[in-house]
């Protein structure tokens, strides 16, 4: 019968120990830095997604005020009534576009010749 030794254990016990240690933390550190990554690209697709609708806001907007404007210079000129709901017409657009500057969706530049355009 051998003898059994008690205590610490042997040099291959150790080496398997460390082994099963390493594996375990190189498998927890792989899965952390995995989600990681899917957690970024999911934060980078919905800013992308965000970017894309408020670009698609603007442009709706921007089509809508050259048509309004374009409507305006083609319109003869109409009797005093109807000039006044134009002009809350017009003051409820600067209000919009005033609304999308304040968002951020428009730029400075942007709302400034928005504006120009409705004023025009």
């Amino acid at each position: 019968m051998p003898l059994r030794r008690m205590g610490r254990p042997g040099l291959i016990g150790m080496a398997a120990r460390t082994a099963v240690v390493a594996g375990t933390a190189t498998a927890v550190s792989g899965s952390v830095s995995r989600h990681q990554q899917e957690k970024a690209y999911n934060a980078q697709e919905q800013q992308a997604y965000e970017a894309q609708q408020q670009q698609a806001a603007m442009d709706a907007a921007a089509a809508q005020a050259v048509a309004n404007a374009q409507a305006a210079q083609a319109a003869p000129a109409a009797p005093a009534a109807p000039a006044a709901s134009a002009a809350d017409d017009m003051m409820a657009k600067i209000t919009q576009l005033a609304q999308l500057h304040a968002q951020g969706i428009l730029s400075d530049e942007e709302f400034a010749a928005a504006k120009a355009k409705l004023l025009s």
